[in-house]
């Protein structure tokens, strides 16, 4: 979220407003990476979109159980 923020020009204050999320809280998400996911979520829909947030908590697919699976017999 740093990243992003500072790569789109947004100071914490500024970040904070467009998001609702206090900047105090903004400072200490990105010194200790301690946030709750509801305020994560509204950091990241500000800065990125909630689609690639989506793509990465898509289940896998199962993984084979045995070499059987694997080549497919």
């Amino acid at each position: 979220v740093r990243r992003k923020r500072k790569q789109m020009k947004l100071s914490r204050a500024a970040l904070a407003e467009k998001s609702t999320v206090p900047a105090p809280t903004i400072k200490k998400f990105e010194t200790t990476g301690q946030i709750s996911l509801r305020q994560f979520i509204l950091l990241w829909q500000c800065v990125d979109e909630l689609e690639r947030l989506a793509a990465l908590c898509k289940p896998q697919p199962a993984k084979p159980r045995s070499i059987d699976e694997v080549l497919g017999l």
